[in-house]
């Protein structure tokens, strides 16, 4: 439990003076009863109940004290509520890097197990949007709650050259606010043509020449609190680095003004090495420093995965972030209602313990 409000604690050094009050009066009413000749008229100038029970509304109230003065200090703590969320982007690198073997049987095959179960552990009522990202960012399946049609895509992917996080993390904002095209409105630099959202494979000629950029006209959205999106989040997944497209903190930025968390996963070893076109071997690692920052603009969290096993048990933490939030409340109230209830239960004890309703 924390306290937003600290410095109201120092009103709780009233108690230890009322302590003081209560026990100095108890002493003054037990002097004062030596003046009476009657026995009866002693007990009742000393107290009107016996033993300890006597003490006991005191003590109600002055622990009802005490809650009314940590009241003011306005505690607060941590509650595990239901998610708002009702949309995931999963954001895929399909680079060639993903051919890598050092996460068996490769990058790309441990990728899609993992996200296929991930799929499979969310609500029935989660939508989930894929983005697969290399030299561009394509949209590869919109929100849907179908798992059919998510597994589909996953199981389509075409392993294409460069990798565009910043690609990535934009059109997994343009996913989640339909209609808005981040890349013209707020990254000139980023022109999107009107074939980017498909990118070229490996196999594939390329084309004759660039179409004209697609401009969107964009609706204005407000700046929001880093991280304070409920309806949706992403979970980038990728094992190189920017290598085309905006720069990924650029686009991380971004999100974070729009309040949408974005989860970074980082595939792959310091071992981790592809065939080159050569047919010599080069190193295939991804940039965790990015990654992290990233994360840490949006308010989400950067995991590193080594292995299949790790991708998975990732996975399933995120399942649990994703589908249940922790926030901070304050309970001022639920302390004020109890210091009531223990003051006016005291007063009503007093009251019946001292014959005064006959």
């Amino acid at each position: 439990m924390t306290f937003l409000a600290p410095f109201m604690l120092w009103l709780l050094l009233v108690v230890p003076i009322l302590i003081g009050v209560y026990v100095y009066l108890l002493g003054r009413r037990k002097r004062a009863a030596v003046r009476y000749a009657n026995l009866a008229l002693v007990k009742q100038a000393i107290g009107t109940g016996t033993g300890v029970r006597r003490h006991v509304p005191p003590a109600l109230v002055l622990i009802g004290v005490v809650f009314a003065l940590t009241a003011t200090a306005r505690p607060s703590s941590v509650f595990t509520l239901s998610s708002e969320r009702s949309l995931v982007v999963l954001a895929m690198d399909v680079s060639v890097s993903m051919r890598a073997v050092d996460v068996a049987p490769d990058r790309i095959t441990a990728a899609r197990v993992a996200a296929k179960a991930f799929i499979a552990d969310m609500p029935d009522t989660m939508r989930v949007a894929i983005v697969a990202f290399a030299g561009s960012a394509m949209l590869a399946q919109p929100p849907t709650t179908d798992r059919d049609a998510l597994n589909a895509a996953i199981d389509g992917f075409v392993l294409q050259r460069a990798t565009a996080i910043g690609s990535a993390i934009l059109m997994s904002l343009e996913t989640i606010f339909p209609g808005v095209d981040f890349g013209q409105q707020a990254l000139p630099e980023y022109q999107r043509s009107r074939d980017a959202a498909s990118a070229r494979a490996l196999d594939q000629p390329a084309p004759a020449a660039a179409a004209a950029p697609l401009v969107v006209a964009a609706a204005p959205l407000a700046i929001m609190q880093p991280g304070s999106y409920k309806q949706a989040a992403i979970i980038l997944l990728t094992d190189g680095q920017a290598t085309a497209g905006p720069h990924p903190v650029a686009a991380a930025r971004m999100a974070a003004e729009r309040g949408v968390r974005v989860f970074t996963v980082g595939l792959g070893t310091d071992e981790g090495v592809i065939p080159s076109w050569n047919g010599q071997s080069i190193q295939a690692q991804f940039d965790e420093e990015t990654l992290k920052t990233v994360a840490d603009l949006t308010v989400g969290k950067y995991y590193r995965a080594g292995s299949g096993a790790d991708l998975a048990e990732i996975y399933r933490e995120l399942t649990t972030q994703l589908i249940q939030e922790r926030e901070q409340t304050e309970v001022s109230f639920a302390f004020a209602v109890l210091a009531a209830l223990l003051i006016v239960g005291a007063g009503g004890l007093s009251v019946l313990w001292s014959n005064r309703l006959r």
